[in-house]
């Protein structure tokens, strides 16, 4: 997402320590980490939320595949049985 490397960590080190001082430096540097954690956490969660709802939308459209496979077996067993049920009769009718 940003293509930050090591020098420009470093600058923006060299500027914070200059800026807020060396005896502030480790709880705002402590700081940065917490936030920085909390955002992966939430950025995580937030990927895996996303990820649950393509996982139910593809159950939901199988489910649905699957209901429309059935009814036509369902159709198509009972075709077989009428098309049973006219040979039995033009069998009976025959003798």
């Amino acid at each position: 997402m940003f293509d930050i490397g090591f020098w420009e960590f470093a600058l923006i080190g060299v500027i914070t320590l200059i800026v807020v001082g060396p005896e502030r430096m480790p709880a705002i540097a402590r700081k940065a980490g917490q936030y920085a954690g909390k955002a992966k956490r939430f950025i995580a969660k937030i990927q895996d939320d996303i990820g649950d709802e393509f996982e139910a939308d593809k159950l939901k459209e199988h489910l649905s595949l699957e209901d429309k496979d059935s009814s036509i077996v369902e159709i198509l067993k009972e075709t077989k049985e009428e098309l049973n049920q006219i040979k039995d009769d033009v069998n009976n009718k025959k003798s």
